[in-house]
């Protein structure tokens, strides 16, 4: 199953969800990220969090949800609900969830106050990973209705 973490900017949050998931996912699940309006960079903050926490920030690039080397499977939307911030919609046939969190390349104040922001933002990530890999996964491949249902679910936490 290959899932795709979709934002705009495709610099931060889906990043932290692709290198995570990529980290903890059993084998036959895979991530890839883009954005709808890619920056064309990773935040060096997210690739600093991301070694912090044992992640490895080989191959992460900013790129477009056009230059897919892969279909998706899921589409999940990581754009926060704050900010007026629109989430791109992803046309295919892929199941389809949405997990906000704020942007935190976003955030002002102190570089500590910063720090948390990206902390904070791939704790959110990493929680609703984690719920999604403690799932039956291979009872959920085979029923993508009630894949969905979990997806939304794990999305509202």
């Amino acid at each position: 199953m290959n899932v795709l973490f979709l934002c705009t900017g495709n610099s931060c949050r889906s990043i932290l969800a692709e290198a995570t998931f990529n980290a903890l996912a059993p084998q036959g699940w895979h991530a890839i990220s883009a954005g709808s309006q890619p920056t064309g960079t990773v935040h060096p903050r997210s690739l600093a969090l991301l070694a912090r926490e044992g992640i490895s920030t080989q191959g992460y690039q900013s790129k477009s949800w056009h230059d897919l080397a892969v279909t998706p499977d899921i589409v999940i939307t990581v754009c926060g609900s704050a900010a007026g911030e629109t989430c791109p919609a992803y046309l295919g046939q892929a199941i389809r969830a949405h997990w906000g969190v704020d942007d935190p390349a976003k955030a002002t104040g102190s570089d500590a106050e910063i720090d948390a922001a990206f902390m904070q933002a791939y704790r959110k990530l990493r929680e609703r990973i984690e719920a999604l890999l403690a799932l039956p996964l291979d009872r959920l491949a085979n029923d993508k209705a009630l894949l969905a249902q979990a997806l939304i679910e794990i999305g509202k936490r």
